[in-house]
C-alpha cells in the first residue's frame, strides 16, 4: 500500500479533527472512508485505554503522554475573592519530542529576551 506524498498547506488557525484524518487517511492510504474511521477510532481508543490503565504512551518522533498527581492546593473564587480548596486531580500532560519541536518551530525566528 502506498502513501501519497503530503501536499495539505493547512489555512492558519483552523483546527485539524478527527473527521480531517479520516479524510487524509482515505485520500492518502487509499482506505475505504469505513476503514479509515476505524483506524482512527481504535488509535484513539488504544491511546485512552492505557491511560485510563495509568500506562504512559510514548509516540516515537512525536510525544509522550503521561499522568501526573496534582495534590490539593488553595484557590480563589474569582467572582467572590472567597478563598476555597481546589481538589487533588489526575491529569494527562503531553510532551512533544525534540523531533516535532523541531519541525513544528522550524523557520521561526527565535524570541530575543527584549
Amino acid at each position: 500500500m502506498a502513501i501519497e506524498e503530503n501536499d495539505f498547506s493547512p489555512t492558519v488557525g483552523t483546527t485539524m479533527t478527527k473527521a480531517d484524518l479520516v479524510d487524509i487517511l482515505f485520500d492518502r492510504m487509499g482506505l475505504s472512508k469505513r476503514e479509515a474511521k476505524l483506524l482512527v477510532d481504535v488509535f484513539f481508543d488504544e491511546i485512552r485505554s492505557r491511560l485510563e490503565h495509568g500506562s504512559p504512551v510514548k509516540l516515537s518522533g512525536f510525544g509522550n503522554f503521561q499522568l501526573r498527581d496534582k495534590p490539593q492546593r488553595p484557590g480563589r473564587n474569582p467572582k467572590t475573592g472567597e478563598e476555597i480548596a481546589i481538589t487533588a486531580r489526575r491529569v494527562v500532560t503531553f510532551h512533544a519530542s525534540a523531533k516535532l519541536r523541531d519541525a513544528v518551530f522550524a523557520g521561526f525566528p527565535a524570541k530575543s529576551a527584549n
